[in-house]
């Protein structure tokens, strides 16, 4: 019998129910300190029906911060705000893991501390732009600026801010994390050749850019043990300037190498839409490179990318995935499982609503009646 949404699946140390997934979604509604709110703790436990929720990526530091009003998990009274996330999750019988985030260059001076230009592998030019807090406290695009290069301090710093947020996440109740390492962020500036100029240990080869990846895994997998640790990756991204000269190459050892370290799963965004799930546009040697992937990972796979039930249940009876991510789906619909099992129709979500603002379009979908 092949799997089916509805089938239980283990992730490492984690026991999903089924493997309808909710994926991390950036809302930028994080409070003062960057604190999640009472609000938030609302919509994550509406979501608690997931087989397992990721969050919203979440800075391991000042340093990290790369948009407005995003949540993040170095300091005390973020811990404190997660867990009260955690504890309302699991109150209704949920399972929630953390995603870890450094943006990286995709930053701007008004989050960096002292108003340092942000970091990245290589100083050069970012095709993009951030979003940021305006000197009137508003929401705005801004411009990327030229980011300066890390030094070798500056990146076992980096690494030591990973292990440290792994275990802020586990302080805070969540049952484990995802490493962010997708989506043209810092571990995927390093990954991607486009991206990575350097010519020291971190830089040319596939090992030497792939290296930071590893160390960074490697720490947070010490801080908290692998079984509970999933890496997010997006081979083929093209995301604020991203690009490979031998994706098939990179990311197959990429592959094999997580496939030695024990992970509770793997995380790919297959690049079948543009917008809130990918940041990434399509490109024909996808289809080989999860073949690849596939063969050489030994542990959970699980996708996103644009799914639907339909797709989602075809890709699971092909072999092609263990677990599915759903995201704008489960934005608009927080009882996402429940309408899958009904065949019930699903609402509409409102783009408007996906950044920043306050409720609306973020707690206020209706769930099915009770009856239904």
């Amino acid at each position: 019998m092949h799997p089916t949404l509805f089938s239980p699946v283990t992730f490492g140390r984690i026991d999903l129910p089924h493997r309808i997934v909710m994926a991390p979604l950036t809302r930028s509604r994080a409070g003062a300190g960057n604190v999640p709110t009472d609000m938030s703790v609302d919509y994550y436990r509406q979501r608690a029906g997931a087989g397992m929720i990721i969050t919203e990526a979440t800075q391991i530091s000042q340093q990290g911060q790369g948009y407005a009003w995003t949540p993040g998990i170095h300091s005390a009274a973020q811990v404190a705000g997660w867990r009260k996330v955690a504890d309302a999750v699991h109150a209704e019988g949920g399972r929630i893991v953390m995603q870890l985030w450094h943006v990286g260059r995709v930053s701007h001076p008004v989050f960096q501390p002292g108003g340092a230009a942000p970091v990245a592998p290589s100083e050069m030019d970012v095709p993009g732009k951030t979003f940021i807090i305006d000197a009137q406290g508003n929401g705005a695009w801004a411009d990327i600026p030229r980011p300066q290069a890390l030094d070798l301090d500056g990146v076992r710093a980096i690494v030591a801010d990973y292990a440290h947020a792994a275990r802020n996440a586990i302080a805070a109740g969540m049952d484990g994390v995802e490493i962010h390492a997708a989506n043209g962020y810092l571990i995927d500036q390093f990954i991607n050749s486009n991206s990575n100029r350097r010519t020291d240990a971190y830089g040319g080869s596939i090992e030497n850019r792939t290296r930071f990846l590893f160390e960074v895994v490697d720490a947070v997998t010490g801080a908290v043990g692998a079984d509970r640790v999933g890496v997010r990756l997006t081979p083929m991204g093209r995301f604020i300037g991203m690009g490979d000269d031998t994706p098939e190459q990179t990311f197959g050892h990429v592959a094999r190498a997580l496939g030695s370290r024990g992970l509770a799963y793997l995380h790919l965004v297959e690049p079948t839409t543009l917008g809130v799930e990918t940041d990434t546009a399509y490109d024909p040697r996808w289809d080989a490179i999860i073949r690849l992937m596939r063969a050489l990972y030994p542990g959970k796979l699980l996708l996103a990318g644009g799914y639907d039930q339909a797709s989602a249940t075809r890709a699971l009876a092909e072999g092609r995935g263990d677990a599915i991510a759903f995201g704008k789906l489960f934005i608009a619909n927080p009882d996402l499982p429940h309408r899958f099992a009904l065949g019930a129709p699903l609402n509409a979500p409102d783009p408007a609503s996906f950044f920043g603002g306050d409720a609306r379009g973020y707690v206020d979908y209706p769930p099915l009646p009770a009856a239904a």
